[in-house]
């Protein structure tokens, strides 16, 4: 539950950075002048800074517009959406050769897109609480201990069954007290008995293998020659659990190494046409990404309601198909030109997501 409020508030969150980005959509109103610059206002929003005419004062503006930013994005929403799933290559050429203010930035749908995703993956994923990881992990402390405790315990009983064996001899030899000294003795056996009980509830007497026995770990051993990452695969084997909530914490939050990383294999493809510059590139990345989180978000709905099948199917067509779409539109390949990229595109996709993991597992198993 409490991952889902996370998730929930991250997302609420995109939305009002993604509404702050593309900008308020406020009625014009009768004012004189701006409010934050005071320059006459004949229209919607102020000619000089940019503002809203309309200054709203209501606490139901503030959730409407927060509902506004999350779902709307504007008219724009509307225009992109459907480009960006059945016509991407015009969408990216379209906002590349100037059509900013038609279209949502690739940079605004992107954050929303993602928080999107993981805000859906929350809801129909399985995870693991903090709580839970937390606990597992001190509660497997606490058997350690417990069973350090009760072992050295079994020593001390077996010492004081000793005592007492050694007082009932001395009793049946000296003409002593024997029937004190056998129920001491009784007494040494049935403590020593409960004691060798706790103990097999927590394991054996002995932690330690035996004199010329290995102790064996079932762990993955990873030796890179890198410092970081191999300790990073070593924590991850010893607690995978912890972990593995760890990554899907920090895959939202690294996800914008995605460009930075996709860009010199994009910029690759096309490095012989001048025409083509990084922006052209980034933009093509931003929305391509896009697409992917959205994908992935209709495929986790779908496997949750049961339709994997159709999850599967679209998991395998939708990228190249998609890929060889935008490729197509916005670079104007040809068809053939299409497919070859679209196949090295893939393998790009491949090694981007390799490196991505590489790193998110890096930065979170530490």
């Amino acid at each position: 539950m409490q991952g889902e409020i996370e998730a929930a508030a991250d997302m609420l969150t995109a939305g009002m950075v993604a509404h702050e980005i593309e900008g308020e959509s406020g009625h014009a109103a009768e004012l004189h002048a701006c409010a934050n610059c005071e320059t006459p206002v004949s229209g919607r929003f102020c000619a000089n800074c940019g503002q809203s005419a309309h200054l709203h004062r209501s606490i139901l503006h503030l959730g409407e517009e927060l509902l506004h930013g999350l779902l709307h994005f504007d008219a724009k929403g509307w225009r992109t959406m459907p480009l960006l799933v059945f016509r991407p290559g015009q969408l990216t050429r379209r906002y590349v050769d100037g059509q900013r203010t038609r279209f949502v930035s690739p940079l605004a749908l992107f954050l929303f897109m993602v928080f999107l995703m993981f805000f859906v993956f929350s809801l129909t994923a399985s995870h693991v609480s903090v709580a839970g990881d937390v606990s597992g992990s001190i509660s497997q402390n606490g058997v350690d201990k417990a069973r350090e405790k009760i072992a050295a315990k079994v020593e001390d009983k077996k010492e004081r069954l000793s005592e007492a064996q050694k007082e009932l001899a001395e009793a049946k030899a000296e003409g002593g007290n024997v029937e004190r000294a056998a129920e001491r003795v009784t007494n040494a056996e049935n403590d020593l008995s409960a004691v060798r009980k706790a103990l097999s509830i927590v394991g054996t007497e002995s932690t330690k293998p035996e004199p010329g026995k290995e102790e064996k770990t079932g762990g993955l051993h990873v030796n890179t020659g890198i410092g970081f990452i191999d300790s990073a695969f070593k924590h991850a084997t010893e607690n995978p659990e912890l972990v593995m909530y760890k990554l899907k914490n920090a895959a939202s939050k690294y996800s914008f190494l995605l460009v930075p990383i996709s860009l010199p294999f994009v910029w690759l493809l096309f490095f012989w046409k001048r025409q083509f510059t990084m922006y052209d590139h980034a933009v093509f990345v931003l929305y391509s990404l896009c697409f992917m989180a959205l994908l992935m978000s209709a495929v986790a709905v779908l496997g949750h309601f049961g339709f994997a099948i159709l999850a599967g199917i679209l998991v395998v067509i939708a990228p190249p198909l998609h890929m060889y779409k935008q490729l197509r539109g916005a670079y104007g390949v040809s068809r053939v030109g299409g497919f070859i990229r679209t196949g090295a595109l893939l393998l790009v996709a491949m090694i981007v997501l390799s490196i991505y993991a590489t790193t998110v597992i890096a930065l979170s198993a530490q």
